[in-house]
C-alpha cells in the first residue's frame, strides 16, 4: 500500500494512459451498468429488484476480488509481491486526483473568480453550483475533500493493508457499486439497496480512522475531536459525518447545512454550527490538512509493517 501511495502521489493516473486503456474503475463501471440494464427491470416487483440487486452486488465484488486474488497468488511472495502488488494497487488509490480536483476549486476561489470556482466544484459535488455563493463553494469543496479522503484514499488503503490486492480491489468494487446504483431514486431504491448497505459497512472503520487522522493532525485537535463527538452522528450519512466534522472543527468553520440537490432543498443539519462560514483560504488550509493526513496514514502503514 505504501508503494501504491507513492506511485499515485508522483504520477496520479496519466491522461495518456487513460486514453489508451481507460481505468480499472471504468471497467468495473461498465460491468455494473450492464447488470443494471439487464437485471434491474422496471416491471419487476420491488422484492425481486432487491434480490436482483443483492446478486448483482455479490457478483461484482466476488468477481473483482477473485481475479485480484488469482493475480496476487500468481505473483508469488517476498519483495517481488510487495512491489508488483503495489503497482497493481496503484489505480485504486486516488490521492493525487482528489488533491488536484479540490485545488482546481481553491485557485480560482482565492483569485475571486467565482464563476470558474463554480465550474470546478460542479465536477466533485452533486448539489446545484449555480446556487452557491463564495462560502457555499468553499463549503462544498471542503466537504468533498473530507468525505473522499475516506472513500478514495484511506478506505482502499485500509482494506488493502488487511487483505492485499483482493482487499483493495473488492473495496473499490463496493464503492463503485454504491456510486452508480446506491441511490434512493425511483430506479435504484430497491436494486441499489444492497450496494448502499455494503458500502456503509465497508466504510465504518475507515471513515472514523480518517476523522481521527484529520483531528489529531489539525491545528485545533481538541475542537476537532469535540466536533466529531458532538455532530458527526447528526449527518445524513453514518460515515461521511465523521471526517467532515473533524475537518470542520479542525479548521474552525461550519460545514454541511441546507443545500439544493436537483432543485430540491435538503435541510441538512450543520456541523460545527456555531462557527463561521468557510472562506477561500480555508480550502487551501483543508488541502494542507489533507496532505498531513496522508503522511499520517503512511506513517501508520510503516508502524504496522514493522510490527
Amino acid at each position: 500500500m505504501l508503494v501504491a501511495m507513492a506511485i499515485d502521489g508522483v504520477l496520479g493516473w496519466p491522461g495518456s494512459l487513460y486514453a489508451r486503456i481507460g481505468h480499472p474503475v471504468t471497467w468495473l463501471g461498465r460491468l455494473i451498468a450492464a447488470l443494471d440494464k439487464s437485471w434491474n427491470r422496471d416491471h419487476d416487483p420491488p422484492w425481486r429488484r432487491r434480490i436482483a440487486g443483492v446478486f448483482a452486488a455479490l457478483f461484482v465484488v466476488g468477481l473483482a476480488g477473485a481475479l485480484a486474488f488469482a493475480l496476487q497468488i500468481a505473483i508469488g511472495s517476498g519483495w517481488r509481491q510487495v512491489l508488483l502488488v503495489g503497482v497493481l494497487a496503484w489505480p485504486f488509490v486516488a490521492l493525487r486526483s482528489l488533491h488536484e480536483h479540490v485545488a482546481a476549486v481553491a485557485g480560482p476561489l482565492q483569485a475571486g473568480d467565482v464563476a470558474a470556482a463554480r465550474q470546478a466544484v460542479s465536477m466533485i459535488v452533486g448539489r446545484d453550483p449555480s446556487k452557491l455563493d463564495e462560502a457555499g463553494i468553499a463549503r462544498a469543496a471542503i466537504e468533498s475533500l473530507a468525505e473522499n479522503t475516506s472513500d478514495a484514499v484511506v478506505a482502499p488503503i485500509f482494506w488493502g493493508a488487511l487483505f492485499g490486492l483482493p482487499g483493495i480491489v473488492a473495496y473499490k468494487a463496493i464503492n463503485t457499486l454504491d456510486s452508480m446504483i446506491g441511490h434512493r431514486d425511483q430506479r435504484h431504491e430497491w436494486f441499489g439497496w444492497a450496494a448502499a448497505r455494503i458500502d456503509d459497512i465497508a466504510n465504518l472503520v475507515p471513515a472514523r480512522l480518517t476523522a481521527v487522522l484529520f483531528a489529531l493532525l489539525s491545528a485545533r485537535p481538541a475542537e476537532a475531536l469535540g466536533c466529531m463527538g458532538r455532530d458527526a452522528r447528526h449527518h445524513r450519512s453514518i460515515n461521511a459525518g465523521w471526517p467532515e466534522a473533524a475537518v470542520a472543527g479542525g479548521l474552525g468553520v461550519r460545514l454541511c447545512g441546507p443545500r439544493i440537490y436537483h432543485g430540491v432543498l435538503a435541510d441538512e443539519p450543520w456541523l460545527n454550527g456555531g462557527a463561521r462560514d468557510p472562506r477561500p483560504d480555508d480550502v487551501a488550509s483543508a488541502l494542507r490538512l489533507y496532505v498531513r493526513a496522508l503522511i499520517g496514514c503512511a506513517g501508520l502503514l510503516v508502524v504496522v509493517a514493522l510490527v
